[in-house]
C-alpha cells in the first residue's frame, strides 16, 4: 500500500511539472493556438503511459528531475561591468532595447545614423550617463573601425559582454520579379554585409569575454512570404551566417541567439510617404513590358496591401525586447527566440503540415491579393472565349 501511495505522487508530480511546464512556455511565448498545447499533450501522454507500466520508482524519480531541470527558472546574470554594442538604435527595437539595458545597469554603446536625430535625443534625456552614444552606418567600414576605437577605449582591459545586431532595412516592394536589382543589393548590402561586418569586427572582444551574440531576424528569411523576396533572401544569408557562428563560437565560450519577431511597427513601416515613394520608383524603373505584363492596377494593390499590413503591426514591442534581454542575460539563452503572437504557429505550420497548406496560409497572413496580372486576365479571356 506504501509503494502504491509513493508511486501515486510520484505520478502525479511528474504530470503537474509536464502540464505546469506547457502552459508556462505558451504564456511566456504568447502563443494563442493550439499546435503547442497538443505537443505537450502528447508528451504527457506518453509520460502517462510510461507511469502506467509502474516503473521503478527511482526512475520516475530521475524523469521527476529532469523535468524540474529543464523548467526550473534560469539564473540572471549581473550587469554590473558589462558592456554592450547595440546597432541601430535610432528608432524602434534598436532605441527600446538600449533603454531597457541601460535602465537594467549594463553600460551600453547604442550606433544611430544620426547624432542630432530625434531617437539619439530621447536616449539622451532617458538613459543614463553610462550609455555612450556613436554614429555608425553599418554598410561604412569607417564608420565600424570608428565605433571599435571607441568601443575598446571604454572597455580598457575588459571584454565586450554582448553584440546586439539589430540595424536593418526592408526595402523590399512587390513581386520577386518586379523588385528592382537595386533593391536586392541594397537589402544585402545592409541586413547581411553590414552585420557580417560588424560582426567579425568585434568577434574578438566578444571572445574575450566570453560574450553573447543576439540578432535580430525575420521568418521571412526561413519562409517564403510572398512580395518580400529581396528582404527575404538578404535575412536567410544572414540566419545562415549566425547559425554557422553558433557551432563555431560555442568552443571560445561565446553564446549566439537568432531572434525572430512577429509583425511590428518598426522602422518606415508606418511611413506612407516612404511606400508612395518606392511605389513611384518602381512604375518609372520596372520595365516596359513587365509593367504591360502585370498593370499597374495589380502593382497598386500590392502597395495598398503593404500600407494595409502596416497599419495592423503591433506597436508593443516589449516581447522583442524581453527575448534580447533574456539572450544577453540568462546563463543558458536559447538559440533561437519566437517573438510575438503567432510566429510559434507560423512555425509550426511551416514545419510541420503539407507545403500547399503553409504556402496558402502565407498567403493569408500576409498578401491577400484580388487583382489578377493583366497578362493573366487575358489568358483567361481567351480560355472562355
Amino acid at each position: 500500500m506504501e509503494e502504491f501511495a509513493l508511486s501515486f505522487w510520484i505520478y502525479m508530480g511528474v504530470m503537474s511539472v509536464f502540464v505546469g511546464g506547457a502552459m508556462q512556455k505558451m504564456l511566456a511565448a504568447h502563443i494563442r493556438a493550439a499546435p503547442t498545447l497538443v505537443a505537450w499533450l502528447g508528451a504527457t501522454v506518453l509520460l502517462e503511459r510510461l507511469c502506467s507500466l509502474w516503473l521503478p520508482g527511482a526512475l520516475l524519480l530521475a524523469l521527476l528531475g529532469a523535468a524540474c531541470c529543464l523548467f526550473s527558472p534560469q539564473r540572471r546574470l549581473p550587469a554590473e561591468g558589462k558592456v554592450l554594442l547595440i546597432t541601430g538604435c535610432d528608432s524602434g527595437f534598436g532605441k527600446a532595447t538600449a533603454q531597457r539595458l541601460d535602465s537594467l545597469g549594463f553600460e551600453v554603446i547604442a550606433s544611430v545614423l544620426d547624432l542630432d536625430g530625434p531617437g539619439a535625443g530621447e536616449l539622451r534625456r532617458t538613459c543614463s550617463s553610462h550609455l555612450t552614444l556613436v554614429k555608425m552606418d553599418i554598410t561604412q567600414h569607417e564608420d565600424i573601425q570608428n565605433v571599435l576605437a571607441c568601443t575598446k577605449a571604454k572597455l580598457g582591459l575588459r571584454g565586450l559582454w554582448g553584440l546586439v545586431n539589430n540595424a536593418g532595412v526592408c526595402v523590399n516592394f512587390g513581386d520577386a520579379e518586379l523588385s528592382l536589382m537595386t533593391t536586392y543589393r541594397g537589402c544585402m548590402e545592409v541586413n547581411f554585409f553590414g552585420t557580417l561586418n560588424v560582426t567579425k569586427t568585434f568577434l574578438p572582444l566578444l571572445r574575450q569575454a566570453k560574450g553573447r551574440i543576439v540578432t535580430i531576424s525575420s521568418p521571412s528569411g526561413e519562409q517564403p512570404f510572398p512580395c518580400l523576396a529581396a528582404y527575404g533572401a538578404s535575412k536567410a544569408a544572414l540566419n545562415l551566417f549566425i547559425n554557422t557562428l553558433r557551432h563555431e563560437l560555442g568552443p571560445w565560450g561565446v553564446k549566439v541567439s537568432i531572434v525572430l519577431p512577429s509583425s511590428f511597427k518598426t522602422g518606415q513601416c508606418t511611413n506612407f510617404e516612404y511606400w508612395e515613394k518606392q511605389y513611384k520608383n518602381l512604375l518609372q524603373d520596372v520595365s516596359p513590358s513587365l509593367l504591360e505584363e502585370y498593370g499597374e492596377e495589380y502593382m497598386l494593390e500590392t502597395k495598398e496591401l503593404f500600407q494595409t499590413h502596416a497599419k495592423t503591426a503591433r506597436e508593443d514591442l516589449s516581447p522583442v525586447i524581453n527575448a534580447i534581454t533574456d539572450a544577453l542575460t540568462v546563463s543558458h539563452p536559447k538559440a533561437r527566440y519566437y517573438a510575438g503572437p503567432g510566429v510559434g504557429l507560423m512555425y509550426f505550420i511551416h514545419t510541420y503540415l503539407p507545403t500547399s497548406f503553409s504556402d496558402r496560409f502565407l498567403q493569408r497572413l500576409f498578401v491577400k491579393k484580388k487583382v489578377v496580372p493583366q497578362a493573366l486576365q487575358r489568358q483567361l479571356q481567351q480560355k472562355r472565349e
